[in-house]
């Protein structure tokens, strides 16, 4: 069984690091236009001024993956951006959850909806 998202939903693509470029080299994105550098940059920094913020440190204390719903030490989550950066999304408080590192891993950049549809398909394909 594969447990990575389907290549049609994420261009197979590995998720970036802080400070790495989100775009594969060539520029090559068959199902989206990435956001522009300049919002990348920017929100990146929005994303680290908020991780020292009081409300996601107090986030990150309820110790909860927010896509998997199992329980972690807080030093084992992530910040994950529902609707990814590199899809435009915005570091705020509504569009930020703590994700353990496998869920925010798999999930990558997609967007709820591709992420609900990934989720599905391998729920069949463990009931079959």
């Amino acid at each position: 069984m594969n447990s990575e998202p389907d290549q049609a939903l994420n261009n197979s693509h590995a998720r970036p690091e802080d400070g790495e470029d989100a775009r594969p080299e060539g520029g090559d994105y068959a199902f989206f236009t990435p956001a522009d550098d300049e919002h990348v940059r920017r929100e990146k920094a929005k994303a680290r001024d908020l991780r020292s913020s009081q409300w996601w440190k107090n986030e990150l204390a309820k110790g909860r993956c927010h896509y998997c719903h199992r329980r972690f030490h807080p030093r084992e989550l992530t910040m994950d951006h529902v609707v990814p950066i590199i899809r435009g999304g915005l570091t705020r408080k509504a569009n930020v959850v703590p994700a353990c590192k496998e869920c925010n891993h798999q999930k990558k950049y997609l967007l709820p909806v591709e992420w609900q549809e990934y989720l599905e398909r391998l729920n069949r394909q463990t009931m079959s």
